[in-house]
């Protein structure tokens, strides 16, 4: 009786995943899928605690989903329903974009003003366990459900720190999660400055609007900071791209398996700012729509990119509701910028060139570009007179400046490798030099003086 449901239920799965594949291909499949129902069948008269049919299938169908890649997921009828639920309203929790990478639990980057961030989690930090729930083989979505919560409620993280090799314990109370997505400020000599930490509905007229703010105030030159966003909605950053770049330029396409599905974005607005300088600032947390902007920027060769490399996830998920109630999150196709070039993250963890590679790479530890962004964030906020804060210089900012003001944004667009020469790396070591030997002086002027 068991192995003629089990077979009714397997054959079911095998025309919902292979239906349309080659024939080739099925008889394969079906000698894999036989094999399956021969394991269940096994479970069912051997294991020793009684399991539900249906749960075993759905765990089938998860572990086979699973293998796709980290974003693609299924979700049962409850499952679909809390998401449909989540994205429409307000929930509490810790504030931290995840993903799955090289099957660990990875934090993509904590979001402005949450818990997660001035508890100091940084981009790159590895979930080990969630409460005393270890995060191996969990899902994304899994994972985000036990952290979330009502607000004042505490969840105990876990953390492996890859940069120091340490494990750490985070214990973090959840509150509401409010982000505020643009900031603006006008740096030394005209140099126009907007961080956007998400793209939302209202970036581009945010964005738009701060822009002509910086304009009136006589902006010389443009710096869009884009470390540690994580992205979010396309058409933000399509309308984003259409500032700088010409009527009708490919911003993005989409490679899919179905050639007939394949999409191209184009600009559809007349730039407003097609002549002024622009320097874009990445990092390991730059991911998704911000991939998407700094690369179409390079690639017309309209902003120089500086910082690291960004995240690499350059993938399009789609909801597939299926006729019992539940669900398929899948990937559908891979973002492809007009160079051509993707940007999804490999999985090979030898290769480091994930995502976007910027024009001038500035090297900035995970612990600074924590300190940087709790910094960034705090700026206009009331301080603690008793108490003496550390100041972190920003680099990669620092480095952006120095080119602007050496007028050399449209040479190293064109050859990047020239800031090299410019400003070689032995520069701090000369300067080290200089110092050193200014010491030596004065230590041996001194010992004269003692004699």
């Amino acid at each position: 009786m068991f192995k003629n449901k089990i077979k009714v239920l397997m054959i079911a799965l095998f025309c919902f995943v292979f239906l349309g594949n080659a024939y080739a291909k099925s008889d394969t499949t079906y000698d894999e899928l036989r094999k399956m129902i021969d394991i269940m069948e096994i479970i069912d008269n051997k294991y020793v605690e009684e399991r539900e049919n249906k749960d075993l299938v759905i765990g089938a169908i998860r572990g086979l989903v699973r293998t796709l890649d980290p974003y693609s997921q299924y979700m049962t009828e409850k499952d679909y329903k809390e998401m449909k639920t989540e994205t429409q309203g307000s929930f509490g929790g810790v504030g931290i974009r995840i993903t799955i990478q090289n099957n660990e639990l990875t934090v993509v980057t904590p979001m402005p003003d949450t818990p997660a961030y001035y508890a100091g989690i940084l981009p790159e930090d590895k979930i080990i366990k969630i409460d005393d729930k270890s995060t191996q083989d969990i899902t994304s979505d899994e994972a985000v459900k036990l952290m979330r919560g009502n607000p004042g409620t505490k969840v105990v993280l876990t953390i492996y720190r890859p940069s120091t090799k340490e494990e750490l314990t985070f214990t973090i109370i959840r509150k509401k999660i409010k982000i505020e997505t643009v900031k603006k400020k006008m740096l030394e000599d005209n140099i126009g400055y907007i961080r956007l930490s998400e793209f939302n509905a209202q970036s581009y007229n945010d964005v738009s609007s701060m822009l002509k703010e910086l304009s009136k105030e006589n902006m010389k030159a443009f710096i869009l900071d884009l470390r540690n966003n994580p992205g979010g909605l396309l058409d933000s950053a399509i309308n984003i791209c259409s500032l700088f770049i010409k009527e009708d330029s490919l911003v993005v396409s989409t490679k899919c398996k179905d050639k007939t599905m394949e999409q191209y974005y184009y600009t559809q607005k007349k730039p407003d700012y097609s002549d002024i300088p622009v320097v874009v600032l990445i990092n390991r947390g730059s991911a998704s729509a911000s991939e998407i902007v700094t690369g179409t920027l390079q690639d017309y060769k309209r902003a120089l990119v500086i910082g690291s490399n960004s995240f690499g996830k350059g993938t399009v998920q789609t909801i597939l509701p299926l006729s019992d109630g539940s669900a398929l999150r899948l990937t559908i196709a891979k973002y492809c910028l007009p160079s051509g070039k993707m940007i999804s993250h490999s999985d090979n963890k030898k290769d480091k060139k994930n995502g976007v590679a910027p024009d001038v790479y500035v090297e900035v530890s995970p612990e600074t570009e924590g300190k940087l962004y709790m910094q960034a964030e705090s700026e206009g906020t009331p301080k603690n007179k008793d108490k003496k804060e550390e100041i972190v210089r920003d680099e990669v900012l620092d480095t952006a400046i120095k080119i602007i003001k050496a007028n050399k944004v449209s040479e190293y667009i064109e050859k990047p490798s020239k800031y090299e020469q410019d400003f070689p790396k032995e520069e701090k070591k000369d300067l080290k030099e200089e110092d050193n030997t200014e010491a030596k002086t004065e230590k041996k002027d001194s010992k004269k003086e003692d004699k």
